[in-house]
């Protein structure tokens, strides 16, 4: 599709369409598919791929993807028996929300500087009977000295209401440890297996643990582990992004870093919902690289 010497973006096929983003001076790919959810299928720095990927989910339109990187709108988590209460009507949402669903189009590809792909997603029946608002999500995946960033806007296209949203991403980077440091400045935890806030002192044990815990209180938007060949993974975000939720399945070589703009239930507790006006655009990024 296009292509320069420092920067290509190669269309293919896996299943469905497929973007690759290459930086030649980095050694350092992204793959992207579109039609199942915009998703980030791999994402090679320096030569050394950060994310897990099951196959056999990703190839099956009807599972949900382990792995990669899937996009978590209008929610984040789960909601209690699939529900939500809003204006005095209930709606049914399946965990992590509509987004990671339905697929996407590609509106612009560029090499200039960059290797960068932009997807939109739009609103249409399916997702407003789940999530009663008209939006539009634009996301600019870039890959530029090395590192990934997704850089968001999430549009409220509705003419007369606030849209009430969470945002948040579950990245599963490839790791067959599931006791890693994490270097960040949050002090508390949840755990969601028995539902209690708990001290955190950078380290987490996952093995055992069926469901996640979030870190509550970090200051700093940002958090890095150590993951392959004595590499550590270093994400920073948005400030909006409050939590970063530490997750994993035993016997599964991943460890999810999740980060969340709000907890489970917020459509629920309404608790920490970012607010879109109509016609408003709202704009978060979350960058992903590997420390020198």
């Amino acid at each position: 599709m296009t292509a320069n010497p420092a920067y290509q973006i190669t269309p293919s096929f896996d299943g469905f369409p497929i973007y690759e983003l290459k930086e030649v001076s980095t050694n350092s790919t992204v793959v992207i598919c579109p039609e199942r959810g915009g998703i980030v299928t791999s994402c090679k720095l320096h030569g050394i791929e950060l994310l897990y990927l099951d196959r056999d989910t990703f190839l099956n339109p009807q599972a949900n993807i382990r792995g990669g990187i899937p996009v978590l709108f209008p929610i984040a988590g789960q909601l209690v028996n699939g529900e939500y209460e809003w204006n005095g009507q209930t709606y049914r949402m399946k965990n992590h929300g509509v987004a990671r669903i339905f697929p996407w189009e590609v509106v612009d590809t560029n090499t200039d500087g960059a290797a960068s792909i932009t997807l939109a997603l739009q609103s249409n029946s399916e997702t407003i009977a789940a999530f009663p608002f008209e939006f539009e999500l634009r996301f600019t995946y870039r890959l530029q000295d090395g590192k990934l960033a997704i850089e968001q806007q999430y549009i409220n296209r509705s003419t007369d209401s606030e849209m009430p949203m969470v945002s948040g991403f579950h990245p599963y980077f490839a790791t067959e440890s599931k006791n890693l440091m994490y270097d960040t400045d949050a002090t508390r935890m949840l755990d969601y297996n028995d539902k209690r806030e708990k001290p955190f002192d950078g380290s987490l044990v996952l093995e055992g643990m069926v469901e996640s815990a979030a870190l509550l209180d970090a200051r700093k938007p940002e958090i890095s582990f150590p993951l392959a060949q004595g590499r550590r993974v270093h994400l920073t975000y948005s400030e909006q992004f409050r939590y970063v939720v530490l997750w994993s399945v035993e016997g599964k070589p991943f460890v999810c870093v999740e980060p969340w703009t709000a907890l489970n239930e917020a459509l629920n507790d309404k608790k920490e919902l970012l607010t879109v006006a109509p016609g408003d655009t709202l704009d978060l990024t979350l960058d992903i690289a590997l420390e020198p």
